[in-house]
């Protein structure tokens, strides 16, 4: 005997339902956090990400700068927008990345000069008092 028409209809809705929510948990459930991945990377690929993330996130803004450049005006998008090919050398996200780079290295280096200076103060300090303690212990007949 045939099943109604709601009945069969029910089931194929039911089925779907079943097929599609079992993709969502799998999903859920199997895709790993964004801390999980990190954690499981090894420490040298850990250390490049920890690295890179200051890169990762200018080339973003300058991305969302280009995106904003290129809405605003009303020209087909293939002719608006300064994005060339990734192949070509004088590409813009490369020079971000020396430019990047080239600001990481002379942080780095006006870091370790300010290091350097304040050893160097703290240097000449104790000098400086070494110095006056010598003069201190000095009397008209001695010159230690």
């Amino acid at each position: 005997m045939d099943k109604p028409l709601w009945y069969r209809w029910a089931r194929v809705y039911a089925v779907g339902f079943g097929i599609v929510m079992t993709g969502v948990l799998l999903f859920k459930y199997t895709t790993p956090t964004e801390e999980e991945l990190i954690n499981s990377l090894s420490p040298e690929l850990r250390a490049q990400y920890e690295r890179e993330k200051g890169l990762r996130r200018r080339e973003q803004e300058e991305l969302i700068k280009i995106v904003k450049q290129t809405s605003a005006s009303n020209d087909p998008i293939w002719m608006t927008g300064p994005i060339k090919s990734p192949w070509d050398k004088d590409n813009k996200m490369v020079n971000l990345k020396e430019k990047y780079e080239k600001e990481l290295a002379e942080k780095n280096q006006s870091d370790e000069l300010e290091r350097v200076q304040r050893e160097l103060e703290i240097a000449q300090e104790k000098t400086r008092r070494e110095t006056d303690e010598q003069l201190k212990k000095r009397t008209w007949f001695s010159w230690r």
